[in-house]
Formats: C-alpha cells, structure tokens, sequence
C-alpha cells in the first residue's frame, strides 16, 4: 500500500528532514514507486507538488529536500498503485476548493464496490478510489452544511460519520487538511509522534542522517508528524486504534 506523511505545528516548520526520510520510501528502502506528491499550506494558499516519478528518482522531490518550505500543515503521499495506472493525475494529494478553503486529501488502501454517486461540483479527474472518495467527502459537506463551515466539533462529527462509511468498502487510511487542522483516520496503520519542549536529537530510520531539534526550534515550538510507519528510531511513535479518528491542531491531538 501506499505511505503516507502529515504534520501539523503551533508555527510554520520546514519538513525537510521527516521529508528527506519518507522519501527513500519511494523507491529505495520500499517499492512505492508509482508516484509521489506534497501540498504545503501557506495561509490560505497552497504548495502543490506532485510528481508520476518515484521519489526517489525525482528532480522535484529532492528540489523539496533542499528548499525549506515553512508551513503549519503539510501532507505528503507516495504511492503504490492499486487503482488507476500510473499518471500524474492518480498523484496523491488531492486539492478541491470548499467554503472558500483549499482541502488538501491523500489517502492509503484500497477501496472494493465503492460508487457513490457524484451530483455536484467535486469530480475526479483521475480514476483512482482516492480521488472519488475525496469527492464524495467534499460533496457531502457542502450538502450537510451548505455555504458555511461549521465549528470544528459538527465537522468532526460529520467526518467520523462519512469516514466509517469510506472505509465501510475496505482499508482507508487518509489525512485531510483546510490549513487550520489535519484531520487523520487509521483504518490499518497510522502512528504519530509529538515533538515539544525539550527537544531531542531524532534520527532516521530509511538514512544516516540526524538533527538536534534544540539547536532550530524555541521551547514554545510544537510539532506533530504522523505518518504511515514511523521514520525514526529514538522517539517513541504513538499506534492509532483501527477505526480512530485523531484531528491534530497547532501541533497536538485533539
């Protein structure tokens, strides 16, 4: 299956090193080579990369390693086909406008017999099941609260609700994001790992590489990364349950 990469922070924070890990995923230290994208929320505009190269072979993956993007929420996919040939339209993530936010979606797994239908403005333009999901989801927010977003407990809810329908067709792990919160559902494998005041020095598991967090963050700095398996080897990651939904705003689980 896939893999997938959020993180979620009080400031804006470059990914650059849970990046640089994630990446060899693409190819190297796993076979998720069909693909690969990342969307940064800048305000409320969006970075949107995505790339039909495996990562580890493509000249924008390592222009993201090098260039330090800041944001609050990032989501980043690689992926291993399992609906829709390899293209640069299957590339994971997805973006869509919604109640004048961009949403950002990427998802991992595999969706069987699932056809909603789409009535509305949300329409693929791949033929991934990733791709019609998110469009599902978007369509059935704007039918459920019309022109105005909810507060975040109704949205919530309403996502707990229309996930456990998704993922009701088989395993759907995915991350979603308007730039003010990253929403995340574990139907397989999700883990997360909070990091806060005092900071340590992290090292990746796909590279020898490390980085002494203290040295470029304050003591006020939090940061979420979540991710599909954990990307280093001295911090302790946190399993989601099957089924759960955690949303993670400025850098912390709700």
């Amino acid at each position: 299956m896939c893999q997938l990469l959020g993180m979620n922070c009080n400031v804006p924070t470059d990914i650059v090193f849970s990046f640089t890990g994630f990446a060899h995923r693409g190819g190297r230290t796993d076979t998720h080579h069909d693909g690969w994208g990342i969307a940064f929320f800048e305000g409320s505009g969006v970075r949107h990369f995505v790339d039909h190269q495996a990562a580890v072979d493509s000249p924008i993956a390592e222009l993201i390693k090098r260039y330090p993007i800041k944001s609050t929420n990032v989501i980043a996919h690689i992926r291993k086909a399992t609906q829709g040939q390899v293209a640069l339209e299957n590339c994971h993530p997805f973006v869509r406008e919604l109640w004048g936010r961009y949403w950002v979606f990427a998802h991992n797994g595999d969706l069987k017999e699932f056809a909603p239908i789409l009535h509305g403005p949300f329409r693929p333009v791949g033929n991934t099941d990733s791709e019609l999901a998110f469009c599902w989801l978007m369509q059935s927010l704007r039918e459920e609260f019309g022109d105005t977003a909810p507060a975040m407990p109704a949205l919530r809810a309403a996502l707990e609700r229309l996930v456990a329908q998704v993922a009701a067709h088989g395993t759907f792990n995915m991350m979603l994001s308007d730039g003010t919160a990253l929403f995340t559902h574990c139907s397989t494998k999700l883990c997360y790992v909070v990091r806060k005041y005092p900071f340590v020095t992290a090292c990746l598991s796909d590279e020898d590489l490390s980085v002494d967090f203290s040295q470029v963050t304050t003591p006020d700095d939090r940061v979420a990364i979540i991710v599909t398996e954990p990307l280093t080897t001295n911090e302790a990651w946190t399993q989601f349950a099957p089924g759960e939904l955690i949303v993670f705003v400025d850098g912390l689980p709700q």
